[in-house]
């Protein structure tokens, strides 16, 4: 890694233990490659876990994150080490996708950011969470998120 917008990340191609709480969790950014370009990123955790607060059972997601890149860009290690560490945290689906996006927001301040929520059922209900900062930026190609409404077996 010799591109001098590299030199500041400590986590990649490193081994680093998991965090203890996604509050503790370092997400790491790299300056934008492409400044001015309006452009899209897209990460896709589709297992990703948490555990309800109240049963102590764990909780299934297939979580999209879109976003536009203002300064700076995610860095991929960072972000799958900080979603990792809800694996250990009780906390309800909504408070769990919009708590995600808003950290995000706060570390890379993106031009625009939506999540997906699509939560598998929990009682025999999904639950899906959607946020976002705004409208996204005019111009910007903004495929679907690809995820079909949970159907069960049917």
């Amino acid at each position: 890694m010799t591109d001098p917008i590299y030199r500041d990340l400590k986590q990649l191609g490193q081994h680093v233990a998991p965090p203890e709480s996604p509050g503790k969790a370092v997400i790491e950014k790299v300056a934008n490659p492409q400044p001015g370009t309006l452009y899209l990123v897209r990460f896709t955790a589709p297992e990703f876990t948490s555990i309800c607060p109240i049963t102590g059972q764990p909780d299934f997601a297939h979580l999209v994150i879109d976003y536009v890149p203002r300064d700076w860009v995610v860095e991929s290690k960072s972000l799958k080490l900080y979603l990792g560490a809800f694996r250990n945290v009780g906390t309800f689906h909504e408070d769990c996708t919009v708590k995600i996006a808003k950290r995000l927001v706060a570390e890379i301040a993106p031009q625009w950011l939506r999540i997906g929520g699509y939560w598998y059922p929990r009682g025999g209900m999904p639950i899906d969470v959607f946020y976002q900062t705004g409208t996204p930026p005019e111009g910007l190609w903004l495929p679907d998120q690809g995820v079909a409404p949970y159907r069960g077996r049917g």
